[in-house]
């Protein structure tokens, strides 16, 4: 993930991070995770502003976090109730660190996997998700392509919902013309978006 963490807002690359969940059967607990050059957890008060969105529909729902990093919301969203959730990521140290966070938890909900999230949306038979985080590294093109073989390859419910975070506006994102822009945030020079599928 790939804005450039702040001096003295988090180790250096290869320290530790730390995270807190909001809310949920693990409200409080925290964690640490292995910093990676870029990576930029999405900060507790967005993750709450987000979930605030998402109140009614995170229970029970299936959800797919795609360049998952610190885990933060996909640790959020299985703690607020998800029924199942999968996380990808190319990092082995990230995945290796979450799959510890479950197991210290004791969830048999959450799956893993160490993978290149393009092409696994592209060759993988797909499962529909109802809920998507969708945060890539910046500057490296991974946002609207996602986006689209999300929507072609069958990825998502009839009304899931997708949540990114980007360098541009959401104003100025080529997304899938089903797609309704529900709400939008900035914080920083990142752009916060929630958006909800129509068939």
């Amino acid at each position: 993930m790939a804005r450039p963490v702040k001096p003295g807002n988090a180790p250096a690359h290869g320290g530790q991070g730390q995270l807190r969940i909001i809310a949920g059967e693990w409200r409080s607990r925290q964690f640490s995770f292995p910093m990676a050059h870029g990576l930029r957890p999405t900060p507790n008060r967005v993750r709450e502003t987000l979930f605030n969105w998402l109140a009614p529909y995170v229970q029970g729902a299936r959800v797919l976090d795609l360049f998952t990093g610190s885990g933060a919301l996909y640790l959020e969203a299985l703690s607020r109730g998800a029924s199942v959730a999968l996380a990808l990521d190319l990092n082995g140290a990230a995945i290796a660190n979450l799959r510890q966070t479950l197991d210290t938890l004791k969830c048999a909900t959450g799956q893993l996997l160490q993978t290149d999230t393009l092409r696994y949306l592209e060759t993988q038979s797909a499962t529909p998700f109802d809920l998507v985080f969708l945060d890539p590294p910046f500057n490296q093109n991974l946002l609207q392509p996602t986006c689209t073989l999300l929507e072609e390859k069958g990825w998502l419910a009839d009304e899931a919902w997708v949540y990114t975070e980007s360098e541009n506006p959401p104003s100025s994102l080529s997304m899938p013309s089903n797609w309704r822009l529900h709400r939008e945030q900035k914080a920083g020079q990142v752009y916060y978006a929630l958006w909800q599928r129509s068939i």
